[in-house]
């Protein structure tokens, strides 16, 4: 350093130190942002826009911008700097907690990122961008030997990852916190083994009731109206069209490019109406969680969400309990049926609600029922460890797929497109992802039992097409925190004690009990 800092420890004038400490690794954060943000440009449209010969650059481009971003991350300044904000991870006890909330966040990056070679960084974020490319064209063509050597070559460098990271438990532990910080693998295992323990014998009790008719959701939708529909539910809600937008992408995603800038994609499918509208509405979670960051977060790394488990919330929460619940469709179901109506002209509202909510096990995790959802992630889960551990190869990964399909699901996929190549996550390096899914659920119905004491109005603004209250609460107690507060803080703070199962059991239980006449 320049000598501008004095050293740690220094009797006299601490507090200012400390201040003018934080003040620099602001600034100095507000370019590793910037970094960011404009990496997020290049992704998002290799996702949407970018023909297909413009790949390789496109990955050279990613893996220079990367590369920047760890040469900031990890600059040796950074380290003076946090020392001269105070020797504890939250920096000196005189600073504003804001400020004591960045510093952890800020230390957390470094500490993990120094441990990273440059060159290990840019070449994940290389084979990355070209992973996706590749697993595109293989899923298209059901042709998983073609993903395989790019999955293989992503899954050593993870290890990589891992092993220089470092665990204190297993090797995944290092991957999940990435997603979901402070979280270990022993803590995932405990709530999805009590998860799938319960969720079980609610499935076989759907399964030995009178089925669901959900065929009119097979009928043909035409795209153009699924897209009219769709924007008109993506307002309501409360995403801003002038701070975001909304595009097609083979896996639906949420990125931001800007504080003002929380782009969405979708996909559209005529033969399955689900397939957009609850894909646009689990996206706008994603979105609007993006666009509540307090002012005063702006251009900092505290301007994102705290955990993916958290952000999931966001999303299941408006997707599932708002999505597909009797009160919004109250609303919106005679705006649906004027886009379609004659493909509808027979069917009422109770009749659409049940179809939305029918419980089968299924092949796509993104079109799976609430009830089953969370089957298709504890498989994806066990997968990964799987591999992170050394027991599974990638080449006997589609097998394993089918094994596990038929342990979980009691299904099993008829090609490689709907089973292990459905997912986007493990072309990007995603390993450790997917558990957050599902956590996201138990945040969501946790977080939603506050939510019905604090606005016992809800269900019937709702049902008139209001979700503004719901959006302001969001907005309040979660949103506007950022990555200020863990996800467990949030947790605690909301719903007076940590995450656990049971919240989203009752949902379930209550939810379907109802739909299916169970006991």
């Amino acid at each position: 350093m320049d000598g501008a800092y004095p050293e740690p420890g220094a009797a006299s004038n601490s507090g200012s130190r400390a201040a003018k400490a934080v003040a620099e690794l602001k600034s100095r954060d507000r370019d590793i942002m910037l970094l960011t943000h404009t990496s997020a440009i290049l992704g998002w449209d290799q996702e949407t826009y970018l023909p297909s010969k413009g790949i390789d650059e496109r990955s050279a481009q990613l893996a220079l911008l990367h590369g920047l971003t760890h040469e900031r991350t990890i600059a040796p300044e950074n380290r003076s700097l946090l020392d001269a904000a105070g020797a504890n991870a939250d920096g000196d006890p005189s600073l504003p907690p804001l400020d004591r909330a960045f510093l952890r966040r800020y230390r957390r990056r470094y500490e993990r990122a120094v441990k990273l070679p440059q060159e290990l960084v840019v070449t994940l974020a290389e084979k990355t961008s070209r992973a996706q490319a590749v697993w595109v064209e293989a899923r298209e063509a059901d042709d998983f030997p073609r993903f395989a050597p790019h999955l293989q070559g992503l899954l050593d460098l993870l290890l990589e990852v891992s092993d220089r990271v470092g665990y204190d438990e297993h090797p995944y532990d290092a991957l999940l916190d990435q997603y979901e910080p402070f979280m270990k693998t022993s803590s995932v295992d405990r709530i999805f083994t009590g998860l799938r323990e319960q969720l079980v014998p609610i499935v076989e009790a759907i399964a030995a009731a009178p089925q669901v008719d959900a065929s009119i959701l097979e009928r043909e939708f035409p795209v153009a109206a699924q897209e009219r529909f769709g924007r008109t539910v993506m307002d309501a809600l409360g995403y801003s069209r002038d701070r975001g937008r909304l595009d097609v992408s083979a896996h639906p995603f949420t990125t931001t490019l800007g504080f003002d800038d929380v782009r969405i994609t979708t996909r559209y499918n005529e033969r399955f109406f689900n397939s957009a509208i609850f894909g646009t509405m689990h996206e706008v979670g994603h979105g609007l969680y993006e666009l509540g960051f307090a002012e005063e977060l702006r251009g900092t790394l505290l301007a994102e969400g705290t955990s993916l488990g958290i952000h999931e919330s966001q999303s299941r929460m408006w997707e599932n309990m708002i999505g597909r619940s009797r009160p919004f469709w109250r609303h919106f179901y005679p705006i649906l049926r004027s886009h379609f109506p004659d493909v509808l002209s027979d069917v009422d509202a109770e009749g659409f609600y049940r179809a939305i909510n029918r419980v089968a096990p299924s092949l796509i995790r993104v079109e799976a029922d609430e009830v089953t959802y969370a089957l298709h992630v504890i498989l994806r889960f066990e997968l990964e460890k799987a591999l992170v551990s050394r027991t599974l190869s990638v080449k006997d990964l589609p097998e394993a797929w089918r094994a596990k399909s038929r342990e979980l699901l009691g299904v099993e996929p008829a090609n490689d497109r709907e089973g292990v190549l459905q997912d986007i996550h493990w072309s990007m390096g995603g390993i450790g992802y997917f558990p957050t899914y599902a956590l996201g659920n138990l945040y969501a119905a946790a977080f939603m039992q506050r939510i019905n004491r604090d606005l016992p109005a809800l269900w019937t603004e709702v049902g008139e097409g209001n979700c503004s209250s719901l959006l302001s609460w969001l907005r309040t107690h979660i949103h506007r925190h950022g990555s200020a507060r863990t996800a467990e803080e949030l947790c605690v703070e909301i719903t007076g004690q940590p995450l656990s199962a049971e919240p989203f059991i009752n949902y379930v239980r209550e939810k379907y009990r109802d739909i299916y006449g169970l006991d």
